[in-house]
């Protein structure tokens, strides 16, 4: 496991984590906000009219309504983006993270309507009678680029395994076992038997459920929200203080956490906005594109109104909560996990600032690192580890009061160690004081609320309602992408191996998840950037005409 995590590290750097990727992300964004003169705020009102059906027709074609399109689409979109995204993203990036998701969203918006109304422009009938749509379509029928649809395509199957499906059972499964003491594999073989009831219905029925689990979701999570916030209120001047001004200079280390670079919270803060309202990822466009209307144009104005809600909204309430309870620099008792333990030669401390520029280079690969990875054995007697030449990194920050358990008792003997690694035979569990990511950090700042340690029980709801919600959309996307390539009858199949694979996550290693969701979620963005910045004089078009035959019919409005 610790091979394969490293191999999926490695080509992130040529995607998600490389230079190039953020530029083009936000650039499409910004040139798409130029050339079609902020749409993102001259439409937003006309998209509020448009959601509710104020213009809606009743022989319109489509599979589902407006807002049944974008409840599915933000189920797509809601999910553990929101909650574990946000704190993986700080605790990567450090405050000035949540700026980049900022810039990311408002450049989003504008992203999304393009990719929506071109996918809903060209979208067709499959074989069953039921609407097909997304990126891959416009890519065939308008760009008469094939393997680009193909690609494309490709990327969307993968992608509904590695970002809407593993990470979201993944998480969910983490949250009700920190909460209740459930077992993960008992939560993801009773949610599978759900997702798999769900999903046979088709966009239909995942609509239906959509409708009316989003808002309530949403609802919850904005009150728990709230109530840290104003909870620690006093924090949240010096919360937006530090967001902006680390914006260019990068984070300094404060308690466990080690700093931050410029490119660090670029990047970090630009892939997480990506993976939480998926902009410029092509796949809300092919739960849009089954909307009932004959106006392309109009459907990709409601999609504006997602990374608005999503990020804006939900991901800036979790950044707060996480900044101004602190927990984001605390150390708290937990299990390492393989993947976020690394043993390093030396004796540091985060105490000594040379100790910090060391350790900071040494987890930053983009800067030149002295530390050696550590090879050789550790003795534990009763638990406890005899003291070494080597200091134990988990999550990014110096762990403390480490202990050793087998089959939950104290550990004594010996514990290879070779490159940083525990060996792969081992059975030894490593627990201690360390920082906390994704969920866990997330579900630790709610406990500082008015809501004491109930707070987690609100982001164990939360993200319960929010990840699978986010898993049932994405198997539609993963259908529709089936069907371009092989036809109706590779959907059933592709459901089977589905619900397999979300029962499987839920008992794997979190680390490991959300990197493959690096990866995969980059290999959609790409094509379908370079789709739609091919068709920007399609896009204007259709636009311009969209509005004389809405002044026609609508006069007045």
């Amino acid at each position: 496991m610790n091979a394969f995590n490293d191999l999926i590290l490695w080509l992130d750097q040529f995607l998600g984590s490389a230079n190039y990727f953020p530029f083009l992300l936000l650039g499409t964004g910004l040139f798409f906000t130029i050339y079609l003169g902020f749409p993102q705020i001259r439409y937003f009102k006309h998209a509020m009219k448009v959601v509710v059906g104020k213009f809606d027709k009743a022989d319109d074609k489509g599979d589902t309504s407006h807002f049944g399109a974008l409840t599915t689409a933000l189920s797509g979109t809601v999910g553990t983006g929101n909650i574990g995204g946000v704190g993986l993203a700080l605790f990567l990036g450090g405050p000035a993270a949540l700026f980049w998701m900022w810039a990311t969203a408002f450049l989003g918006m504008t992203t999304k309507f393009v990719e929506v109304t071109l996918s809903h422009k060209y979208r067709e009938v499959d074989d069953k009678g039921e609407i097909s749509g997304g990126p891959m379509y416009y890519m065939e029928n308008k760009l008469n680029m094939k393997w680009l649809a193909i690609l494309f395509s490709v990327a969307v199957v993968f992608s509904s395994f590695g970002s809407g499906n593993m990470p979201q059972i993944n998480s969910i499964a983490a949250g009700m076992n920190h909460t209740f003491g459930i077992e993960p594999m008992l939560t993801g073989g009773v949610l599978s038997i759900l997702l798999l009831l769900v999903i046979v219905g088709g966009i239909k029925r995942i609509a239906t459920f959509t409708e009316a689990v989003v808002p309530t979701m949403a609802l919850i999570y904005i009150i728990g929200a709230l109530g840290v916030i104003f909870y620690n209120i006093e924090n949240i001047l010096p919360s937006f203080t530090m967001i902006f001004s680390d914006i260019m200079n990068g984070s300094a280390a404060t308690g466990g956490f080690l700093g931050a670079s410029f490119a660090y919270a670029l990047d970090r803060g630009v892939n997480r906005g990506l993976y939480s309202n998926e902009a410029g990822q092509g796949s809300a466009a092919i739960a849009h594109a089954a909307a009932k209307t004959d106006e392309p144009v109009s459907e990709g104005m409601v999609s504006i109104l997602e990374p608005f809600i999503d990020t804006l909204i939900i991901c800036t309430l979790t950044g707060l909560v996480i900044l101004s309870s602190g927990a984001w620099t605390k150390k708290f008792d937990n299990q390492f996990q393989r993947a976020d333990l690394q043993i390093i030669e030396g004796v540091y401390t985060d105490t000594n600032k040379e100790d910090i520029a060391k350790l900071f280079a040494h987890l930053n690969p983009k800067n030149s690192d002295n530390i050696t990875k550590f090879t050789g054995k550790i003795e534990v007697f009763n638990g406890e580890a005899r003291a070494g030449n080597y200091t134990i990194i988990n999550a990014r920050s110096v762990a403390e009061d480490i202990r050793y358990e087998l089959d939950g008792k104290p550990y004594t003997g010996e514990i290879s160690v070779s490159d940083g690694r525990l060996s792969r035979d081992t059975l030894v569990v490593v627990s201690g004081k360390s920082l906390l990511h994704s969920v866990r950090l997330t579900t630790q700042a709610f406990t500082s609320s008015y809501f004491g340690d109930y707070g987690k029980y609100i982001v164990s709801i939360g993200l319960l309602l929010f990840a699978f919600s986010t898993a049932i959309a994405w198997s539609y996307y993963g259908d529709r992408a089936i069907t371009y390539l092989v036809g109706s009858k590779g959907v059933l199949p592709y459901r089977i191996v589905y619900v397999a694979a979300f029962f499987f996550a839920s008992f794997a290693d979190t680390t490991v998840i959300w990197n493959i969701a690096l990866v995969t979620v980059v290999l959609m963005t790409i094509p379908n950037l370079v789709g739609i910045l091919l068709l920007h004089k399609d896009m204007k078009k259709s636009i311009s005409d969209y509005w004389e035959r809405f002044a026609k019919e609508h006069p007045g409005e």
